[in-house]
């Protein structure tokens, strides 16, 4: 009898949240988490992380999906100057906030709006460019085909 007691005496008290032994390993279970909106699916739109909160209970919170900034529509590079949100936020933001003070301010980045410039420009240059030297061509003609009607009043005048 004495034996038995020292035996039981002899290992301390277990924590059975959390105790190591040689064969396997015993833990209290967890607590049971619910989802608190109507879909009960583990879809893209339904993201959950658990979180404790102060009163020590386990909750799960619904995470929002990841934003994609705004896009340029030639490079595809993200626009700066414009917040990434999602688009009810986005549709709440005021109208400043939703773009940037330039020629194509929301919609194209600043390089691709000065490579638009610089190519109407070359475009305008290079119209003046053909209509110099049609004018050049015409006068050229001009040139030529006087001598030749002077030429031709003097054969019939005689």
């Amino acid at each position: 009898m004495e034996h038995l007691d020292s035996y039981t005496h002899a290992q301390p008290p277990i924590n059975y949240s959390s105790y190591l032994t040689n064969q396997y390993y015993i833990q209290k279970m967890a607590q049971r988490v619910t989802y608190r909106r109507r879909l009960s699916y583990n879809t893209r739109s339904n993201k959950h992380r658990m979180v404790k909160t102060p009163g020590g209970r386990l909750v799960y919170q619904l995470v929002a999906k990841r934003v994609q900034a705004p896009k340029c529509g030639d490079c595809g590079e993200a626009l700066a100057g414009i917040p990434a949100l999602r688009p009810m936020d986005f549709a709440r933001v005021s109208k400043r906030q939703k773009h940037v003070s330039r020629a194509y301010g929301g919609s194209r980045c600043g390089s691709c709006v000065r490579n638009r410039i610089v190519r109407s420009f070359l475009i305008e240059e290079q119209k003046i460019v053909k209509k110099v030297l049609k004018q050049q061509e015409e006068e050229a003609k001009a040139a030529t085909a006087k001598p030749k009607a002077a030429k031709k009043a003097k054969k019939s005048a005689k």
